[in-house]
């Protein structure tokens, strides 16, 4: 399930009903600075796709009639999720898009999840608030070798987050851990040595204070 605090809810939305012209579409895009916004059913509660300020400019530069209703123009019909949507899903359903509209479970519009909230979530997990270093370790994906790693670095501090990444170009994984904010350098180089040792590749250390 998405979490609740990352939809911003239809009542702090700017949405358009299915009726409005594309003039009107235009002119509320321009006032509020949007390059996309929700267009609704008169009730304001059947999601029915999203009109773009792009699309509109390029309809009226070759003349088209503004007097139209926004459904000539609509695009992501069918781009919607639940609120009961698995929250790893969502990730392969936005891809491209600006946000992903969120149903509730009677099928009515809800809200909308935008990349700023899920790249927001991914800093968090990142615990770049309350980490320092971050290794990127190279695994061979063998049975064990999350726990081995974790295992070795323990003996040194605590894990404050840990994001396992599976790149396509290569084999194995990549396994990032974010170190607390009290470890030191010389702390960094001792754990690295000693995954080393132990058969691990340390790719990179990232030290996020220095940003």
């Amino acid at each position: 399930m998405i979490f609740n605090s990352l939809i911003k809810p239809k009542k702090e939305l700017t949405t358009l009903t299915e009726d409005a012209t594309l003039e009107e579409a235009l002119q509320v895009l321009e006032e509020s600075g949007y390059r996309c916004v929700p267009i609704l059913d008169p009730s304001r509660t059947i999601f029915r796709g999203n009109i773009y300020k792009m699309h509109i400019y390029r309809h009226k530069s070759r003349g088209g009639d503004m007097s139209l209703p926004v459904t000539a123009l609509l695009k992501n019909s069918t781009k919607f999720i639940s609120i009961d949507t698995d929250f790893y899903s969502v990730f392969f359903t936005i891809r491209d898009l600006p946000y992903i509209t969120v149903l509730d479970r009677e099928n009515h519009f809800y809200g909308i999840l935008t990349h700023n909230s899920l790249l927001k979530l991914l800093a968090e997990a990142w615990n770049v608030n309350n980490g320092r270093y971050v290794l990127n370790v190279h695994v061979s994906d063998e049975r064990g070798d999350l726990a081995r790693l974790t295992k070795e670095i323990t003996r040194f501090c605590q894990i404050a987050n840990v994001i396992s990444l599976d790149p396509d170009e290569q084999d194995g994984k990549q396994v990032l851990f974010t170190l607390p904010a009290d470890v030191d350098k010389e702390k960094v180089t001792k754990i690295t040595k000693r995954l080393t040792k132990k058969g691990f590749t340390v790719t990179e250390v990232e030290d996020l204070h220095r940003h």
